[in-house]
């Protein structure tokens, strides 16, 4: 069973905006964290925004404050990271991720759950 499914990659030159969303299946748990990662060809995994399943004020990555955007619908279990002013240093495999835990926060990035990951490619 799939748990978690991304959309919306795609190639966009630098500028543009994408809209990447992600199905999630649902979860025995009330209340959880979910966040969108990325990771670019020779570089580690990295958080780019984070958000509680239940609301309340998202975390983001310095690289993307202020351009990205992350929204959780409950109702519909879909994960959304609305990017703007796309940069070509942006490009990676961007992944959504959930985990039940937490503690501490979401803005981390040892989720227990994560999708297939969909491409996206910012041209200069």
């Amino acid at each position: 069973q799939v748990q978690l499914q991304e959309s919306g990659g795609g190639s966009v030159q630098a500028g543009g905006s994408l809209r990447l969303s992600c199905a999630a299946s649902s979860y025995h748990y009330d209340s959880y964290c979910m966040g969108w990662f990325r990771q670019a060809p020779g570089k580690e995994r990295e958080g780019v925004a984070w958000i509680y399943s239940l609301g309340g004020n998202p975390w983001y990555a310095d690289s993307v404050k202020g351009r990205f955007t992350i929204s959780f619908d409950n109702a519909k279990n879909t994960l959304d990271l609305q990017m703007k002013s796309l940069k070509p240093e942006d490009t990676a495999m961007y992944y959504c991720a959930r985990d039940p835990s937490i503690r501490g926060g979401c803005a981390r990035n040892d989720y227990r759950t994560w999708g297939q990951g969909t491409q996206v490619t910012v041209s200069s």
